[in-house]
């Protein structure tokens, strides 16, 4: 065997063929086994996700096609992703395609090329560096670990034809494109760059191999060897997770112990901090047209932007963030506030819902509560278990990084009230006709918790404060002060995205907004 077949490829060129005889035999129990195994995951809490790739396009889509004569297409969905994404999704982080169209509890979802794919056919287009790629890979490994850790099913196969099948089949393909018909330029340049793809691979491969997401290599040269080789393996790994115990452990109050004595990252607050009537009046003025401006050259240079608003109920993240969006252009910016999960969300992994809001170029997103609350309320109010959202810091962590480094800065902000501050604004509230419905039983309930919430919020912070995506912690008894704060903070943010970006003449590189023109037409009127 040649050296550069010796690799994990080797037992994926021997040459497998099985006779039609035996095949019908096999394919006769195995239909009616994927039937049923599909019908009990119906009621199962978890969805399989089969990503389908591999060297042998063609071989990959007739694969997908005959899982779809198998089985009931109902409640299977096929997601096409061999080349690059709509418009839509390259205005996003890459990860965003395939979070968008993960599969609720009981479904399957195909992906065809997917993720593999689309890392093996950019690294080789752009030359990456093999620190781009290692970083790359790192980041599709923690992807399918979380959707594992979380329940999914990940079965991944990656289709292999030895180097002279395929120009067996390209020399017929060129002789008879009538025959061939679903073949594609892209096929010839797999073919062109063969042992150097076939490289990159192995080493995809071997860095998303792992024991919960393990690849399946198939040979693909004999068509029947392979559609039985994929239909047994789906079989036999769908079937050993429905045998299995899934039922959650339930953890006792005690799991979530008592604040310790001494000082913590909330009480170091000043919560003294208060800003002049007159001094915020300006303050939020000259703040706001600078965020204007700054919004405005960030939408035109097509940098996105997600804020993050956390805090002790009652601290004013709601007037906050009306202070900043009042100064942002309306299409541009989005406000997305976070309660309990719908039924939809409940049958997906936990970050589904905020990756389906990440924004495109050029936009704001602003989450008024959002992730966080499954290391807060899922953790004090023991709605997730102990190791559910214990291993959330890390799945935040890298959800964050990833925007971070699509060039999504994430700003984050903990607003901070003490006990005494929060329960003079609960009787406001209810004092207050319009102020009514923010005040709920469930606030009141909450404050019982104080000293559970508010060391849920320490290793919050402590855990989730990168230097990517710090933590800004605000004191809020005096909202003026927050709300100044927070602008200030924002500003700054979005002023050094634009300088990394554009470069510090960055104002030159962006046509000027409405408040510019004003304020060049007043000086006109001045000198006239």
């Amino acid at each position: 065997m040649s050296e550069e077949h010796s690799g994990i490829f080797a037992a994926a060129e021997l040459g497998n063929t099985v006779d039609k005889a035996t095949y019908n035999e096999a394919l006769e129990v195995l239909r009616v086994e994927l039937l049923n195994l599909q019908f009990d995951l119906k009621d199962k809490d978890f969805s399989m996700v089969v990503l389908l790739a591999g060297d042998d396009r063609p071989g990959a889509i007739a694969a997908a096609r005959t899982l779809h004569e198998w089985i009931d297409t109902r409640h299977i969905e096929t997601n096409i992703m061999f080349e690059g994404g709509s418009p839509e999704e390259e205005r996003r982080p890459v990860l965003w395609r395939y979070w968008s169209k993960l599969p609720p509890d009981g479904k399957i979802s195909l992906f065809l090329g997917g993720w593999p794919t689309l890392l093996v056919r950019t690294a080789m287009e752009r030359d990456w560096s093999q620190q781009q790629t290692d970083t790359t890979i790192e980041h599709m490994a923690r992807f399918e670990r979380e959707l594992t850790r979380d329940g999914t099913l990940l079965l991944k196969f990656w289709f292999h034809l030895p180097k002279d099948k395929h120009q067996k089949r390209l020399a017929d393909a060129e002789k008879n494109p009538e025959r061939y018909w679903q073949f594609e330029d892209r096929d010839w340049e797999i073919l062109k760059n063969f042992e150097p793809g076939l490289k990159l691979v192995e080493h995809m491969l071997r860095g998303t191999n792992t024991p919960d997401a393990p690849w399946f290599i198939i040979e693909s040269s004999d068509v029947q060897f392979r559609n039985l080789s994929l239909g047994q393996q789906l079989a036999a790994a769908l079937k050993a997770r429905i045998d299995a115990s899934t039922e959650p452990v339930v953890d006792p109050v005690s799991s979530v112990a008592q604040l310790p004595t001494g000082v913590n990252l909330l009480s170091q607050i000043d919560l003294s901090a208060t800003v002049a009537g007159e001094d915020y009046s300006e303050g939020l003025l000259e703040l706001q047209n600078r965020l204007n401006e700054l919004s405005r050259a960030a939408s035109l240079a097509e940098i996105a932007s997600v804020l993050v608003f956390e805090g002790v109920d009652a601290a004013g993240k709601g007037g906050t963030i009306r202070r900043i969006t009042t100064a942002i252009p309306i299409q541009n910016v989005r406000v997305i506030p976070i309660a309990a999960p719908s039924e939809e969300e409940r049958l997906r992994h936990y970050l589904w819902r905020f990756w389906r809001h990440v924004p495109g170029a050029g936009d704001v997103t602003i989450f008024d509560r959002s992730w966080y609350g499954r290391v807060l309320v899922e953790r004090v109010e023991q709605i997730s278990s102990a190791d559910a959202w214990g291993r959330a810091y890390e799945e935040i962590n890298d959800f964050e990084s990833m925007l971070d480094q699509s060039g999504v800065p994430v700003i984050k902000f903990w607003l901070q009230i003490d006990k005494e501050e929060q329960l003079r604004r609960f009787e406001a509230r209810a004092k207050t006709p319009y102020k009514k419905y923010k005040l709920t039983d469930e606030d009141y309930r909450n404050r019982e918790k104080w000293d559970l919430y508010q060391q849920a919020a320490h290793d919050m912070i402590a855990k989730t404060n990168t230097s990517f995506a710090p933590w800004h912690l605000l004191a809020a008894n005096d909202k003026k002060h927050a709300r100044l704060e927070a602008l200030q903070t924002v500003c700054d943010r979005l002023e050094s995205q634009l300088v990394s970006k554009l470069g510090v003449d960055w104002r030159a590189e962006i046509p000027r907004g409405p408040v510019h023109k004003a304020k060049k037409a007043k000086k006109a009127r001045k000198k006239g």
